[in-house]
């Protein structure tokens, strides 16, 4: 796309299935190495990516060739296949369906990626309920909370299991 310019930095956020802590310190960097090269793949840059075993952070710099949605089901997809392939896991291992999606200016970048670096000091003080819950009403994202994240064994919204 000549003559194009653009600077689009997304932080994305998906959990686990049911949100499962299922993702181990053995393998977690290298999964996060796989979903890299798949975002690299397709033109984009990984800026940070780190998580925690239930769910996973990655601030993108997008390219306006592809849409985020198309972006994450390539994510989303390859890696479930690759997990289950490496037998990380007993079950079948997938993705919850849908993603948090928030923009950040250029000024904002390097906060961001401390916040993504940081995920396992920042989940001492907080559960993931209560960072998503943030980032929504920070960002002002109106949602239906019928249809967050759900939890393993509740078959609730994620609001009523705190």
């Amino acid at each position: 796309m000549a003559n194009t310019y653009t600077q689009i930095h997304i932080q994305v956020v998906f959990t686990v299935q049911n949100r499962d802590c299922i993702i181990q310190e053995t393998w977690k960097n290298e999964l996060y190495k796989y979903i890299s090269g798949i975002i690299n793949n397709h033109n984009h840059k990984v800026l940070a990516i780190n998580g925690m075993p239930d769910h996973v952070h990655i601030l993108i710099g997008m390219r306006p060739t592809q849409s985020l949605s198309e972006l994450m089901q390539d994510v989303k997809g390859d890696s479930s296949k690759w997990i289950n392939q490496k037998k990380f896991t007993k079950g079948k291992f997938s993705w919850q369906e849908g993603f948090g999606a928030f923009s950040y200016s250029k000024s904002h970048i390097n906060q961001v990626i401390d916040y993504i670096k940081n995920q396992e000091e920042h989940h001492k003080k907080w559960s993931f309920l209560e960072e998503y819950r943030t980032l929504l009403e920070k960002f002002e994202v109106e949602f239906d909370q019928r249809y967050i994240f759900r939890g393993v064994d509740y078959g609730n919204d994620i609001f009523q299991q705190q």
